[in-house]
């Protein structure tokens, strides 16, 4: 990283750094049920517990909301979206997850939201959890597509036979460093609103926003990660301390993406919106030095915006 900014947006510091992202295996589900309500509860259960596979099966997050005209049976739904580090482990993901809080919640159904050309890359849904239905389960055809219909107790759960996958990139990320924490937390989440619009993206952490950014190791050995004491206020004096004086915050916010040009959209959107808060002493981001991701997104590349 970079202590010493040599860039600027709106008069803000930006460092000329970048966040090193990775390659992952991605899919995107729709769910719809009867009211907005449901579909939003749904949503949240089947994506918690979905912040990093650092400790969790998965990475997941809402894309967008869609209004009955945009979903695939004419109800109110959610595009939701997973990652993880290979196919086997996305599948077990992401069918315990509909299994357990999508089946259970009422008045659900469960679309795939990706097709895929290569049925080698697809990951079963309905065709796992038809044997909930203990025999009963109906199988109907919807064009050249397979649908699943689970007798339970409010009438049938109907769930798409699979899912596509795709090459996925996890790990974008900003760092907001900012005279406090009000004034932090306001900027990061006038960020995330705005990033929240971009399609094909999730932001995975609890709204968006990080506020135990990590180091990898530790000082103890069984830790695979822990603290970013080099962007913690409280141990500026501590440790070699990478943050503007008058930092008393840092928040970060991560990105995940069905592709490259999607994740790049989504931090240029929340640059440039941090940049026009006030209370922001300056704008980095994370990497390891180029060598374990591929993914690079140089913040030097994201001033220059068509929205600016």
């Amino acid at each position: 990283m970079n202590k010493h900014p040599e860039l600027a947006l709106n008069g803000v510091p930006v460092c000329d750094t970048f966040a090193e992202a990775f390659t992952t295996v991605g899919t995107r589900i729709i769910v719809t049920a009867l009211t907005e309500a449901w579909v939003r509860i749904a949503a949240a259960e089947a994506t918690g517990y979905a912040t990093s596979v650092i400790a969790c099966d998965a990475e997941a997050g809402v894309e967008k909301y869609l209004s009955p005209a945009e979903s695939p049976d004419g109800r109110p739904g959610v595009s939701l979206m997973f990652f993880a580090f290979g196919q086997t482990a996305l599948e077990k993901a992401v069918t315990n997850r509909v299994g357990q809080c999508i089946l259970t919640c009422p008045t659900t159904a469960c679309y795939s939201g990706y097709t895929c050309e290569d049925p080698e890359k697809n990951i079963s849904l309905g065709s796992q959890l038809r044997f909930f239905g203990d025999g009963f389960q109906i199988s109907k055809k919807w064009g050249n597509r397979r649908l699943w219909r689970v007798p339970v107790m409010d009438g049938e759960f109907v769930c798409e036979d699979q899912t596509g996958t795709f090459k996925g990139v996890a790990g974008g990320n900003l760092l907001i460093c900012a005279s406090d924490q009000k004034r932090g937390l306001l900027a990061t989440e006038a960020a995330v609103s705005a990033m929240q619009q971009v399609d094909l993206t999730i932001l995975p952490f609890p709204g968006g926003i990080v506020r135990s950014g990590s180091k990898v190791g530790s000082r103890y050995s069984k830790l695979k990660a822990s603290t970013n004491d080099a962007y913690c206020p409280t141990l500026q004096a501590q440790t070699t301390s990478e943050l503007p004086q008058g930092t008393g915050c840092v928040y970060e916010i991560v990105i995940d993406g069905a592709a490259f040009e999607p994740v790049q959209q989504a931090m240029q959107v929340g640059l440039h919106t941090i940049c026009q808060q006030p209370g922001i002493l300056q704008i980095t981001a994370g990497n390891y030095g180029g060598k374990l991701g591929k993914h690079h997104f140089h913040l030097k590349d994201l001033i220059h915006s068509a929205h600016a």
